[in-house]
């Protein structure tokens, strides 16, 4: 008699897949992707819309390279995939890499468009204020061909060499610029230009394209001292818009402030007063703000930040630039005195030592001054022995030797405005401490720019060409998208219920801020269980949610059914 078969017990991961369903149908995501790149040709076993949304799946809570696609997938439901039962085998980076082709050669902007609409309507994102930066997306491949020629009649990207913001000059790169609101830092645009880009030039498509989503010009536009030139100034100012940036440190208003400033005092407003981020007893973290006497040369309105924190760091700044270069000039004073010194001129030690200093960044508040030095030496006249009737010839030797001396006068003069920077805006009707504020949101547009080096790990790409590039570098934008609506959700809610912290991090210690990459975290280990009589299910054991699992998916806004139904 044969032995009975017994009931097999098969595992589900579900993960975060559930949560990032319930997103994905709030925005009609996958319907917009099938909108985008149609297909109905049978003897493709996965369309190229299916196959981009396992990729954006992948992205967001896998990042595994295309070629370990199938078997991140595997443990699954294929249904929160997109996929059917019998289409995860067929997964592989050459599947995927077609369908990113067919995303190039589709009408990426219009799915861009119609992407963050929806995400503006539907979770109600406030487009009043807006935040752009840009930074390098670094690639280690030499991409010979992406010299700026169409792929299939579409222009394509230069992928090339440029002013690396990721201290990489040795590296192709292109320029990625990207746009936030000031709710919630939700992407709402991004741009990806050719690797040699100026940021200069890009502001006014960027600041036309954001009027048109925002149906309207006076929305506040902030962005970096890339900005600060007349051409993108006035061209947002005379079609209405509104504007905050810094002034170059380059520009005459700056210079001629830092002159001002040394026998005047300027009515300094306290507007922002918090603990030391250091802790301790170190002192606290006061930012000031006063208006300049002076406009800018274009005629706008000039105001000077002044910083605590950031004046206590230009002190140790400059410190650290002089520490060096006094080591540098010590070092080379060592190298002066020794007997090989390959410096026979004054004039080739005085070079050295203006490299040295400009290296260090120190010229201007150090001189060091080359002094000569007369050495008599005696060498034996003849060969042989050396006896008491030896003649010897006297030669003179010079040597060189460094005095260094501080420029006292110039370490005053740069010390009394340590901590100031001029903000440049058209915004004259907001207080000046206003206008600090609102420019200070910045760092959460940067935290964007991490989230997607670090978290997201947007390099290095390895793609076979730069269409494919540039169509996978849209669903990073997407990700970017859905982790903001995550964060946005919940930190809003949290707020709503005056809830200070989640037991989020490891040991259930609390977190004020979540980010959508720990939510997503917590999800990682939620499986479904099924008891399996060969083509039977005898029994299905559904997944164990917590009580943070629950808290989170009802501030989120995720229902619970989503992770029970099927079990």
């Amino acid at each position: 008699m044969p032995d009975p078969v017994l009931p097999v017990l098969r595992t589900q991961t579900l993960g975060s897949l559930p949560l990032l369903q319930h997103l994905f149908d709030r925005l009609r995501l996958d319907d917009l992707l099938r909108q985008t790149v149609p297909f109905d040709d049978r003897r493709y076993r996965i369309p190229p819309a299916t196959a981009l949304g396992v990729l954006l799946r992948n992205l967001i809570v896998g990042r595994r390279p295309l070629y370990g696609l199938s078997e991140w997938a595997r443990p699954f439901p294929p249904d929160l995939l997109g996929l059917a039962p019998d289409q995860v085998s067929e997964l592989n980076d050459d599947r995927v890499g077609r369908a990113l082709d067919r995303f190039f050669d589709a009408d990426r902007a219009s799915f861009l468009t119609a992407l963050v609409v929806r995400a503006v309507r539907e979770f109600k994102v406030d487009l009043s204020q807006f935040h752009n930066d840009s930074t390098s997306i670094t690639f280690s491949g030499q991409y010979n061909l992406a010299t700026g020629r169409k792929i299939r009649g579409k222009q394509a990207l230069r992928i090339t060499h440029g002013h690396n913001k990721d201290h990489r000059p040795d590296l192709k790169q292109l320029l990625w610029i990207l746009t936030v609101s000031a709710d919630g830092a939700v992407p709402v645009h991004y741009r990806v230009c050719d690797g040699n880009t100026p940021d200069d030039p890009t502001h006014i498509e960027t600041w036309e394209t954001v009027r048109q989503l925002a149906g309207r010009a006076d929305f506040l536009y902030v962005a970096d001292c890339k900005l600060c030139t007349r051409a993108n100034l006035d061209h947002i100012a005379k079609a209405g818009g509104r504007f905050i940036t810094v002034l170059p440190r380059n520009r005459k208003e700056d210079k001629w402030f830092r002159k001002y400033i040394q026998d005047h005092e300027l009515p300094w407003e306290e507007v922002i007063r918090r603990p030391n981020p250091h802790g301790g007893d170190r002192p606290e973290d006061v930012w000031s703000v006063a208006p300049s006497p002076q406009r800018s040369q274009e005629g706008y309105r000039v105001l000077w930040v002044w910083s605590t924190l950031m004046a206590e760091r230009d002190g140790h700044a400059r410190l650290a630039q002089l520490e060096k270069a006094h080591e540098a000039v010590e070092a080379l004073n060592t190298r002066l005195r020794g007997r090989r010194s390959r410096f026979k001129d004054r004039a080739a030690v005085a070079d050295a030592v203006e490299r040295l200093l400009v290296t260090a960044g120190a010229t201007r508040w150090a001189d060091v001054s080359v002094v000569e030095d007369r050495e008599d030496q005696f060498k034996q006249a003849g060969p042989g022995r050396p006896g008491p009737n030896t003649q010897y010839v006297k030669t003179e030797r010079t040597r060189f030797r460094l005095v260094w001396k501080l420029r006292e006068d110039a370490l005053a003069y740069d010390a009394r405005s340590d901590g100031m920077y001029p903000l440049v805006t058209n915004c004259d009707d907001l207080a000046p401490g206003d206008v600090l504020k609102k420019y200070k949101y910045q760092p959460h547009l940067e935290k964007r720019h991490e989230q997607l080096k670090t978290v997201y790990a947007v390099a290095p790409v390895l793609l076979k060409n730069e269409g494919r590039v540039e169509a996978l570098l849209l669903l990073y934008f997407v990700a970017l998208l859905l982790q903001a609506l995550i964060e946005r959700q919940l930190r809003n809610a949290m707020k709503a219920e005056k809830l200070e912290m989640l037991p989020l991090y490891f040991e259930e210690r609390d977190c004020r801020a979540p980010t959508a990459s720990r939510v997503l975290e917590v999800f990682d280990t939620i499986q479904r269980h099924q008891l399996v009589d060969g083509s039977t299910v005898r029994q299905r054991f559904g997944p164990d949610l917590t009580a943070l699992h629950r808290d989170l998916l009802r501030l989120i806004g995720v229902p619970d059914h989503l992770y029970t139904r099927g079990s």
